[in-house]
């Protein structure tokens, strides 16, 4: 497979522009699409088994898709782009790199991560696993509220509900499973929320978000320090500690976040007998693991047997 070259940027962007783009290796390519497939939203992403991801896209006003998928010499991520506007291009390939977390360095947090005789072997059995980023931090973040307290499959099922109500019809996208594109912020702060069926507090929760982000585009972006970014996402209505972790960890890309109150760490962290230990234990437990809390966390998501059944957003405090 070819290399993007500056030859790539001159040719139509409708018509799809290919590139490899790089990461270091290795790279658990199965354990990243498995998660993506698992939550993958009806009209806008669908996963074909393990061998490639596709979602819609829309920014500067234009619409277009993406393709994921291994390239044939295993060091890189073919993604094919087919957008109408050149120069949206970068911007693109810059939140592909973040879904896939293909700036990581997988060796060097192994090596850190390892010194813990629990992740030693679950870093042994997945040596490139990564964090799987988020395509917006405003989508994510929606998910992450409409996934309070219910399973991975129904948040799914109420967002796929949510993109049919209020996303926007894509015009043509080549696979008749991507029909619309996630709704905008102002879309969503302008909607009856109450539509999708959910508890009140949770759609005022939505509204509160949509109206946030809508108000400042830059609400999800990067901080100075994690510290400011949680702070900045605990300031929003329905946005808890799990929830500004999660973001931090997914959207933000910080690699220390770290929600503590989470089931599954919690599971994973629990003595002989089945005593769990309590959020403050387990972030004592994970001091050890800075600056790469989120990658220990990801680790024992991974190997804990019923990760299946959390929710994206299981132990938010309100």
């Amino acid at each position: 497979m070819r290399r993007g070259s500056a030859r790539d940027a001159d040719r139509p962007a409708a018509a799809g522009i290919t590139l490899n783009l790089p990461y270091a290796p290795p790279y658990e390519w199965d354990a990243i699409i498995g998660f993506l497939a698992a939550r993958a939203i009806a009209g806008i992403e669908c996963v074909d088994g393990a061998l490639r991801y596709q979602r819609t896209v829309a920014l500067d006003g234009a619409q277009g898709t993406i393709s994921v998928e291994p390239n044939d010499r295993g060091n890189g991520l073919r993604v094919c782009i087919r957008f109408p506007r050149v120069e949206s291009i970068a911007t693109i390939v810059s939140r592909v790199r973040r879904v896939f977390d293909l700036s990581a360095d997988p060796r060097a947090i192994g090596e850190h991560l390892s010194n813990d005789p629990l992740l030693a072997p679950l870093i042994a059995r997945r040596p490139g696993l990564r964090v799987p980023g988020a395509w917006d931090g405003f989508e994510v973040a929606i998910r992450a509220v409409l996934g309070q307290q219910i399973t991975v499959v129904a948040a799914r099922k109420l967002a796929a509900k949510l993109v049919g109500m209020f996303g926007d019809p894509l015009a043509a996208s080549g696979d008749e499973r991507l029909t619309h594109t996630f709704p905008a912020p102002a879309k969503l702060a302008a909607s009856d929320m109450r539509q999708l069926g959910m508890p009140a507090a949770r759609a005022q929760a939505l509204a509160s978000v949509s109206t946030a982000a809508a108000a400042d585009p830059r609400l999800f972006s990067p901080s100075e320090t994690l510290e400011d970014a949680i702070a900045r996402l605990r300031a929003l209505r329905g946005i808890g500690e799990w929830t500004a972790q999660y973001i931090a960890m997914r959207a933000l890309r910080e690699p220390d976040a770290f929600p503590a109150a989470d089931i599954g760490l919690m599971r994973a962290l629990a003595q002989p007998g089945g005593v769990r230990p309590n959020p403050a234990a387990v972030l004592a437990r994970a001091e050890a693991w800075r600056p790469w809390r989120a990658y220990a966390a990801q680790h024992l998501w991974t190997a804990d047997a019923t990760t299946k059944e959390h929710s994206d957003a299981q132990q938010i405090a309100a």
